[in-house]
């Protein structure tokens, strides 16, 4: 659940932390009551919610019942009795949540079919889910769509292909969730089998001063979609400002009304959608301009130690385990270790000076034998501590070899709050996962000076919103393959000095 009603999320880390732990932040009204007037559809009746959580969508329901005149049902599941006893201090009755199921919806879903499903699901990403957990949902997948999902699809994505299996014909699903859901790794397996066999009738989007979690690092959409036959358009929709009415009522409307200035209303074609990413405006129109960032560049994503409060030392740490130097990469772990747009290493010297770590476990040898003592009895401590059954570190043989990165010219902030930003990495460090790794397809002088200057005008700079996930409090996310369809305005190849024919030429 990406829920929070009238709640305000708590500063606690503990607090945040058992909230991640079971995916919960409650829907705001104005959101959830227009997600019941789609599936409710003019006709009342039953209505299931999956994560009955505290009960949102059953008092959304009641409102447009009332405002209606419809007759509304309810049943659902919910996992967690706590929670589900918020709902009647959140005004629901006795009889409200007496249909009310505590199971796991996606692991004991009900036999049965409905014709309206409406939920927030818990947003509980991959590395939270245990493996025995992991398998089932496997199996849920290959019965389901026919084939298993890339092992990084949440806990939601999984909630999502169970309910819309429960449609009934003609039925209709409102759901709110992570936009990983349409762009992720396992995303295309998923959205092959929902449009062909369900109508995407539209996505809704939220700007940053719209974001119904504005304290939440995630970029949520709510999906429309009914079980009928299979459409080529769809609709997108954009709120601009917080509790707008506009979306209730061009909902209400039957999506005629699209005459609201906070809500930006666009026809779309399927396939276009699925491939610029459901979550942005489509600005990435062919002809805008010649070039993309990936015509310059090729892009990685930084290490994944899965560890690295064991792998990633600070020069202190290193001296005392008496680990030789050649067993050691210089490294950059976090974005805000870096103030302004170039790491060199007078910036290393800086950030050893505050005890922040800079220095990378890097063994690339399979035989523990050949490690001197120290490096033996660290790993040794690194296996009392658990570290190989971790789950990203269990797929490594031997566990403790971690990724290698070729130090990068230019680095990519790519998870910065209104500071996303191109590095140029003077000091040859590799990056940890808060960076993204940019690599030039000519590796030259000339020609990475020539690059730095794209990557760092304001035309290219402000361009980064079109292929960026924007999340709560204003963060932008650039995942790798999205840097790359980044428009390079040909004014700014021009100005760099790099030749036109030669790109096109490369590409």
């Amino acid at each position: 659940m990406l829920k929070t009603s009238n709640h305000k999320l708590s500063s606690s880390w503990k607090t945040r932390e058992l909230l991640r732990s079971k995916g919960q932040f409650w829907t705001p009204d104005w959101v959830a009551e227009p997600m019941v007037e789609y599936v409710l559809a003019e006709k009342g009746g039953l209505l299931f919610d999956p994560a009955v959580g505290a009960g949102a969508f059953f008092r959304a329901a009641k409102v447009v019942a009332s405002e209606k005149g419809l007759s509304v049902r309810f049943a659902g599941m919910e996992i967690d009795p706590v929670t589900l006893s918020q709902a009647q201090e959140n005004g629901l009755t006795k009889d409200d949540i007496a249909l009310v199921e505590i199971a796991d919806f996606v692991l004991q879903a009900p036999c049965k079919k409905f014709h309206a499903i409406v939920a927030n699901p818990p947003y509980i990403r991959h590395h939270r889910i245990t493996p025995e957990k992991k398998v089932q949902l496997k199996h849920l997948s290959i019965q389901t769509i026919g084939k298993a999902l890339d092992g990084r699809a949440g806990l939601h994505v999984y909630f999502l292909m169970r309910a819309l299996s429960l449609l009934e014909e003609n039925g209709r699903l409102a759901f709110i969730v992570p936009a990983d859901v349409c762009e992720g790794k396992f995303a295309s397996e998923l959205w092959t089998w929902i449009t062909a066999n369900f109508t995407l009738d539209a996505i809704i989007t939220f700007s940053p001063e719209a974001s119904p979690f504005p304290q939440i690092d995630v970029n949520p959409i709510i999906l429309l979609i009914r079980r009928s036959a299979p459409r080529e358009r769809f609709l997108w929709a954009k709120c601009c400002f917080q509790a707008t009415s506009s979306f209730k009522y061009w909902v209400r409307s039957q999506f005629r009304d699209t005459s609201k200035r906070d809500l930006i209303v666009i026809e779309r074609d399927l396939k276009e959608g699925l491939s610029e990413g459901f979550s942005r405006e489509p600005t990435l129109c062919k002809g805008k301009s010649r070039y993309v960032l990936g015509d310059f560049i090729s892009v990685k994503r930084g290490i994944a130690t899965g560890a690295n409060d064991f792998f990633f030392m600070t020069a202190e740490k290193v001296r005392e385990l008496r680990i030789p130097e050649k067993y050691l990469t210089q490294a950059i772990g976090r974005t805000r270790d870096v103030v302004g747009d170039e790491i060199t290493y007078r910036t290393l010297e800086e950030i050893e000076k505050k005890g922040r770590p800079t220095l990378l476990l890097s063994l690339n040898e399979d035989n523990l034998e050949n490690f001197p003592e120290s490096v033996k009895q660290y790993l040794s401590k690194g296996e009392e501590l658990g570290l190989p059954n971790r789950p990203l570190i269990s797929q490594r043989n031997p566990w403790y070899k971690i990724e290698t990165r070729i130090p990068p010219p230019f680095l990519f902030a790519y998870l910065g709050r209104r500071n996303s930003r191109f590095i140029r990495n003077y000091a040859y460090v590799v990056p940890l996962t808060s960076f993204l790794c940019i690599y030039p397809k000519r590796n030259d002088k000339k020609n990475i000076d020539q690059i730095w200057k794209i990557l760092t005008h304001p035309d290219v700079l402000a361009g980064l919103s079109m292929v960026g996930k924007t999340y709560g409090d204003g963060a932008i996310k650039v995942e790798p393959r999205f840097l790359e369809k980044l428009p390079i305005p040909d004014h700014v190849v021009e100005l760099s000095g790099l030749s036109m024919q030669m790109c096109l030429f490369e590409r």
